[in-house]
């Protein structure tokens, strides 16, 4: 098993190389392009490829280390260089939406001319090159919110191809420059739709949040329910990663069934595993008698 994970690794890698690779030389050909034709919505394009290959290299480093195993220096290990990767392309998504959100501005007031032909054979290029990036990445992006940050650049760039599309064809047939900045800003509307609606999901993580399907209060009411426990608190919940959360409590018991904590704190643990899919909790039980005295249902 471990043999098989290690290959499935090591092909997602290279799929991953693969992205970057094509994606540098589609950026080269559409910034030529762009420049030789006068298309802002191409050259826009172009810089959106140009961050999708920095956001695979990102990806790819971050992935890599990842993997490192913990120490007495990382204690919880690397995991969390996903998120950190994750979070810095969907930064990088919403500088490169409000650039061009300017850059269009400006073409509306001061429109240049525009070579359509140029425009659309490069921007189909770049369609069945996006497209090819994204089959590349997709299968891998399901299970890494770090994949799906540099996958959804794909996507986007892929949507912005067909629009670049469209903008040369109606350049060609009618001569309406103003559609190229149109296009530009419905880009940049994506990619900053796309990077706000992903990037809370790495700042949750990062900041330890209650992931977003576990309800604390749920957790106190199944709790509470085990026999022989009154009170829950100083709870915390918080992910590890993406697909792993961890719980720390403080349970309180009946003064007279302290001598059954240890079967009480396996059925709390078996409930978090089963009801929740937590199956790393540190539990510290008290007697009722001897509750501490904050009791501070959440945090320290």
């Amino acid at each position: 098993m471990a043999h098989q994970h290690l290959h499935n690794e090591q092909a997602g890698d290279k799929r991953i190389w693969w992205a970057i690779a094509v994606n540098l030389v589609l950026t080269v050909a559409q910034i030529a392009g762009g420049i030789v034709s006068g298309s802002l919505s191409l050259v826009a394009d172009a810089i959106h490829n140009l961050s999708d290959a920095i956001s695979m290299a990102i990806a790819y480093v971050a992935r890599r280390i990842a993997r490192r195993p913990a120490n007495e220096a990382w204690t919880f290990g690397y995991v969390r260089a996903e998120m950190i990767a994750a979070l810095i392309n969907y930064t990088t998504l919403i500088v490169i939406g409000l650039y061009l959100v300017y850059e269009a501005i400006f073409r509306f007031f001061e429109p240049q001319p525009v070579q359509g032909w140029t425009v659309v054979i490069i921007a189909a290029v770049a369609l069945v090159v996006d497209t090819i990036t994204a089959m590349l990445t997709y299968s891998l992006s399901k299970s890494s919110m770090n994949i799906r940050a540099a996958f959804l650049h794909n996507v986007s760039d892929a949507l912005g191809s067909v629009a670049v599309i469209i903008a040369g064809t109606v350049i060609i047939l009618y001569d309406w420059v103003f559609v190229d900045p149109l296009i530009t800003l419905m880009i940049a509307g994506y990619i900053l739709w796309q990077a706000f609606s992903e990037i809370g999901g790495a700042i949750r993580i990062l900041m330890s949040a209650t992931p977003r399907n576990i309800d604390p209060q749920e957790i106190i009411s199944k709790s509470s329910a085990i026999t022989g426990v009154v009170g829950i608190h100083h709870l915390h919940i918080w992910p590890i990663d993406e697909h792993r959360v961890s719980l720390e409590a403080h349970v309180v018991i009946e003064d007279h069934l302290m001598n059954q904590s240890e079967e009480i704190k396996n059925d709390l643990k078996n409930m978090l595993d089963k009801e929740f899919l937590i199956n790393h909790s540190t539990l510290e039980v008290e007697s009722r008698s001897n509750e501490c005295g904050d009791g501070k249902i959440y945090g320290h």
